[in-house]
């Protein structure tokens, strides 16, 4: 490991339990800063009231008052996740309903992008919406160095993830294809624990200024892009616990480690994808049948050079 790196890990690596509620309640209000939440939505009913009920009940009260706003991004659900979130408490907005003339893609990336438009807090911090057992801690955990350390503008949650009854066998795609990404082409960031983790949180400074891939490639994307903006002292993580979630299978996590892939290509050598597809096997009646998906092309720009977005700061 790289003595930077270790370094970093020494000094930007925290626990949630390094910063009481009452410490960050009082530097929240010595910064006049305020914190927005973003869940990225699509199909999530079974989860997301609890996830928003819980930020509601112990971060959105007079007397803790960390959390300024919770928005539901509906990238569209066919099922009830747009009432169950906004019964217990979230504001919720569609996907298509931002930033209108240009046309939606499907992905998270574009729910994230989008959502940039659609808050107003200094920090914004995403949160997936399937998670289960959803401690408070995910939030407080990962806001709390960008209210307490000046220097630092990016917070990624670390966590285990365990696979079923299987402890840290969560997370393949990051231990078979982001980890060895990283450590090879970009060694500065490989004391990240969870570097495709969905919980993280950064002041909007830096998020407007970052280009976002549309789909799963945006967590990579986000972290490669910042290293290269504002430097390894600026990035940090925190130790949340435990993360359970609904796991993907394989094929679909195939898709998801090869538009991970392309996204780092294409920030290692900007140049041409030969072949922008995927293709898997699938047992049919009469032996395997390929399937050929595409991977996700599209990046959308730093959200800054969009002008609804300059005029939205301005007024």
């Amino acid at each position: 490991m790289l003595e930077d790196v270790e370094r970093w890990l020494n000094t930007r690596s925290w626990s949630v339990s390094d910063r009481p509620m009452k410490k960050l309640i009082a530097a929240k209000r010595a910064a006049n800063s305020t914190v927005s939440v973003v869940l990225p939505a699509l199909n999530e009913e079974e989860t997301v009231g609890e996830i928003v009920a819980v930020i509601r009940r112990e971060l959105m009260t007079r007397k803790v008052p960390l959390v300024d706003e919770i928005v539901v991004i509906d990238s569209g659900s066919t099922d009830r996740t747009s009432e169950v979130a906004a019964d217990a408490g979230a504001r919720v907005v569609h996907r298509d309903e931002i930033l209108p003339r240009i046309p939606t893609v499907p992905g998270k990336g574009e729910v994230l992008w989008r959502s940039l438009l659609v808050t107003s807090g200094d920090i914004v911090c995403f949160i997936d919406a399937d998670l289960k057992e959803f401690s408070a801690d995910f939030v407080s955990g990962i806001v709390g160095p960008l209210l307490t350390e000046p220097g630092v503008d990016l917070v990624k949650a670390m966590y285990d993830r365990p696979l079923g009854s299987a402890a840290g066998q969560g997370g393949r795609v990051t231990e078979l294809m982001a980890r060895p990404l990283l450590n090879m082409h970009w060694p500065q960031l490989a004391g990240f624990v969870q570097p495709l983790g969905g919980e993280y949180a950064a002041r909007r400074s830096l998020l407007e200024q970052l280009p976002f891939p549309v789909g799963y490639g945006v967590e990579l994307g986000m972290l490669v892009d910042a290293l290269h903006l504002v430097g390894l002292d600026s990035l940090a993580q925190v130790d949340v616990g435990v993360r359970k979630h609904r796991h993907q299978d394989g094929q679909a996590l195939g898709r998801m480690a090869a538009t991970i892939y392309r996204t780092a290509q294409l920030r290692l050598a900007r140049g041409h994808l030969i072949r922008p597809e995927i293709t898997q096997f699938e047992r049919g009646e009469k032996g395997f049948v390929p399937r050929t998906h595409s991977v996700d092309m599209e990046e959308r720009p730093p959200m800054a050079e969009i002008a609804e977005y300059a005029e939205r700061k301005a007024a």
